[in-house]
């Protein structure tokens, strides 16, 4: 139990969920309660994903949380494209979670390609 934590990707995952409360308990962020309690929980849904599908007995159903992380690294991007557009952050903060997302992502599609090889 807690291997997961040795996943270089649920680290990277983590991490980023940390800087994205960080990020929306600062104004204006953090007086728009609607989305910033949306892509916070979008934000922890990764490394949560991650961490859950690690555990499961067998590959096949860690895979299908690995795509939940996957879908929920989407989901912060969308929000963010929501807030630069809103001025809730601005350019170069979305350039940052954009990178970050689109880093988590690959990593995490190259953990399902692996453990797919052994399904």
């Amino acid at each position: 139990m807690g291997k997961f934590m040795d996943l270089n990707v649920w680290r990277k995952a983590k991490d980023f969920a940390v800087f994205v409360y960080r990020l929306t308990g600062q104004a204006p962020f953090n007086r728009d309660f609607s989305l910033r309690d949306q892509i916070r929980r979008a934000a922890v849904s990764i490394p949560s994903n991650i961490a859950e599908g690690d555990e499961l007995d067998t590959n096949k159903q860690a895979i299908k949380y690995f795509y939940i992380a996957k879908g929920s690294s989407a989901e912060v991007l969308t929000q963010a494209a929501i807030a630069v557009e809103i001025e809730h952050i601005d350019s170069e903060t979305f350039e940052y979670i954009k990178k970050e997302c689109s880093r988590i992502s690959s990593m995490l599609m190259r953990l399902i390609k692996a453990r797919s090889k052994s399904i």
